[in-house]
This record gives C-alpha cells, sequence and structure tokens, in this order.
C-alpha cells in the first residue's frame, strides 16, 4: 500500500452547513473524476474528512500513476476547501511469471508536490517501506469523558424487532434509575424519533455542536431529525453513511450519562466496522428470533464483534412465543430455542425473551413504547435491563480521568 500526502494550507473549524455542502462538493468531484474512463467513486473503498482534510482509500489498476491521480484530485478539490489530501493506494499484484516495473521495496511517503518541482530526479533505489498506520482498535480508543458505558444493540438482519428492543432496553435502563442517551446508527432506516413521539423535534445547535433531543428524559439523536420528512430516503455510500454516524457521535454535546444505547443498522457492513474502530463500546447486544435464518445471521453478528474485540453482553430472543387474544392458545410461530442455542453455542448469557405481541407494535408506533406505558410487557424488558447490568462492570473502559473538555 502507497501512501500519498499532498498538504496545502490550514483551516478553521466549518459548521455543519459548510460540511454538507462540502461533503456534497467531493462526492461530485470524485464521481466526476474518472481512471481509464471509469470513475475513481468505484475504485473508493473508504473516505473520511475532517474540515479540509480528506483520506481516500483507493484501489486503483494497475497502470495507474496515483501521483498524477493525486495532483490532479488535489486541483478539483482545492476550490471546495480541501486542502490537505491523504491517499492510501493499492494496486493489484503483478501475475506470476510477469515482468514488473514496481521496485522491490515499497516507496518512500511522497510528496507529490515536491516531486512535481523536482520531476526529473531519479527513483530512490534505496527507499524504504512507508510507515502505515494500523486501524485503531477498541484497546486503543479512549473512552467519551461524559459517557459511563456504550452499548450497541445489534442484529444479523432485519425485522427482527431490534429498534423496538433498543427503545424499551434504554426506556428500562432509565427506569432503573440511569442517566441514558439513545443514539440512533440505523442510517438509512432511522426510527427512534417516532418510536420516542419526537419525530417532530429537530435538535438544536449550540457551539456548532447538535443539543440532543429530550424524549421522556433521555438525550436522543438520529439522522431522522434531522431530516425534512418521514419519506426522505438516505441514500448515501457507505463512506458518507459512516461519516454522518460519527458527526452524530462526535459534534454531540451528550450530557453525562451512565449509558448510551445506540441502535445499529442491521448486518455487518460499513457503519459496524466504522464504529468498531472508532467508538469505545463497552459491549454489544444481539436481537434474534428463533427462527433459523435469523439465527444464521445472528452468528455473523457475534462473530463480527468477537474480531473487534467488543465484547458479546447477551442475546436477546424476540418474537419466542405468541399468545391468542381469542383462546390464548400460545405457539413458538418462529421455532424455539434459538436464542438459548446461540447463548450456549457462544457462552454468552441469555439477556431475555420476548413475546410476538400487537401491543408491543401499538405503544411503539404511538412513540409511546411498553415500559414508558407501563404496560404487562414492561417486566420483560426491564427483566433484561436488570441482566444487563448485573455483568456490565466487567467489560467496562478504563475512565479517562485527565481529559478536560
Amino acid at each position: 500500500m502507497f501512501n500519498f500526502i499532498k498538504k496545502i494550507t490550514s483551516e478553521k473549524p466549518e459548521s455543519p452547513q459548510q460540511q454538507a455542502e462540502r461533503d456534497s462538493a467531493v462526492d461530485k468531484v470524485l464521481l466526476g473524476y474518472e481512471v481509464d474512463g471509469i470513475s475513481i467513486a468505484t475504485m473508493v473503498t473508504g473516505l473520511e474528512r475532517e474540515g479540509g482534510q480528506l483520506t481516500l482509500d483507493l484501489r486503483l489498476p494497475q497502470d495507474s500513476s496515483p501521483e498524477t491521480i493525486q495532483q490532479e484530485l488535489g486541483q478539483l478539490l482545492q476550490p471546495h476547501g480541501i486542502n490537505t489530501i491523504h491517499m492510501n493506494v493499492r494496486l493489484p499484484a503483478a501475475a506470476k511469471g510477469a515482468g514488473s516495473s514496481l521496485p522491490k521495496q515499497m516507496p518512500k511517503t511522497t510528496d507529490a508536490m515536491a516531486q512535481q518541482a523536482k520531476s526529473s530526479a531519479q527513483p530512490d533505489t534505496n527507499s524504504e517501506p512507508p510507515i502505515t498506520k494500523a486501524a485503531p482498535t477498541q484497546a486503543s480508543l479512549t473512552p467519551h469523558p461524559r459517557i459511563r458505558h456504550i452499548i450497541v444493540v445489534a442484529s444479523g438482519k432485519g425485522g427482527v424487532g431490534k429498534s423496538t428492543t433498543t427503545v424499551n432496553i434504554a426506556l428500562a435502563l432509565q427506569k432503573l434509575g440511569n442517566r441514558v442517551g439513545v443514539l440512533d446508527a440505523d442510517i438509512y432506516g432511522p426510527s427512534m424519533p417516532t418510536m420516542l413521539g419526537v419525530a417532530e423535534v429537530k435538535p438544536q445547535l449550540e457551539n456548532d455542536q447538535f443539543v440532543p433531543v429530550d424524549a421522556h428524559g433521555m438525550a436522543m439523536l438520529s439522522i431522522g431529525s434531522l431530516l425534512d420528512g418521514d419519506n426522505t430516503p438516505v441514500a448515501w455510500r457507505g463512506p458518507k453513511a459512516t461519516g454522518a454516524l460519527m458527526q452524530l457521535y462526535n459534534q454531540t454535546n451528550w450530557p453525562q450519562l451512565d449509558y448510551l444505547v445506540i441502535d445499529m443498522p442491521p448486518g455487518t457492513g460499513d457503519i459496524q466496522l466504522t464504529l468498531a474502530q472508532r467508538i469505545p463500546v463497552t459491549g454489544a447486544v444481539i436481537v434474534t428470533t428463533p427462527q433459523h435464518i435469523a439465527l444464521l445471521d445472528a452468528q455473523k453478528g457475534v462473530e463480527m464483534f468477537n474480531k473487534t474485540n467488543i465484547p458479546v453482553l447477551g442475546v436477546v430472543e424476540n418474537m419466542a412465543l405468541h399468545t391468542c387474544s381469542n383462546c390464548n392458545h400460545t405457539e413458538a410461530i418462529f421455532g424455539a430455542g434459538g436464542g438459548e442455542f446461540i447463548a450456549e453455542q457462544y457462552q454468552v448469557p441469555l439477556l431475555g425473551q420476548l413475546p410476538l405481541a400487537s401491543g408491543i407494535r401499538a405503544q411503539v408506533d404511538k412513540g409511546v413504547p411498553s415500559v414508558l406505558a407501563d404496560d404487562e410487557f414492561a417486566p420483560y424488558y426491564l427483566s433484561i435491563a436488570k441482566n444487563i447490568e448485573a455483568n456490565i462492570n466487567k467489560f467496562a473502559k478504563p475512565a479517562d480521568d485527565k481529559r478536560i473538555f
């Protein structure tokens, strides 16, 4: 992997409106710039922007010139306020037996601006491999100074009731006497504002930071709170979606919290990996149904958290049993024993089993979840919250008492 860095100037912090405008400008430039007749946007495997600094992870064709690409992109992006470009480039390996024009050793970090001034210089045959920065790990992340525990609620697939479970677990933790916040990380399908009855409330800005929405005493923020309507789609590529997640986390003036509960999107994609590398998570709760297909995807979720060194606090089996409202017959519609199977397989607690009941659905549709309504289903979620609290401290991140904000 080659690392190309282009630096021009520094700049002042930008407002949220400037961030959105600059993100849009970067997207347009990348979509319009072509390498061998193909948009370079299709070659981007990672993108991160912080102010006027842009970091691109690129997988380029073998015969491309990274220095030229870096220089031309710099010229196109500079009018939009991008003053520093970092390019981490991967080129395909040469075929076996074929001659290769690449040096045996990796070239040193290249300053394209300096190379332009010294275009006649010969390549350095004694160059050393570049120093590349490894992806951050959970152990290296600094705990948030105002948040004691960050819990992610995840599922391997959609449709298992993850968001409904998340909002009720958060309210249950609050009912046990904790200060709780909710971050809706489901960028493509944000539902927290509706479930908490604050769909029409917009977060305020204070000193270029979001002020979380007060949702029944909890600090809540969601991309849905920033959109113009319930039917406004979030049609973003992965890098922009992950950037939105990090902005919601970093650019929010979170109050002192015992728990920040994050509602994750389904699957094991960009957002999950970005969170694992950049947000200090105490542990994950896996939501599944007993159905075999749901269990297969839930196992993938557990495996992902194991590989990213995020402890799995336990499994919640949703839609475990259904009781007929007419005859009181109880049936395991989606199968039985699925949550217990995963818990036993991965040696993690089965935090609780939830019924398949229309009342749970009706309450979140009204914006008054079961725990808040204190209905017949609230004790299920309170039991899960108590099980989380019983084991959470052994996974706690060490506090950084020296950090000052």
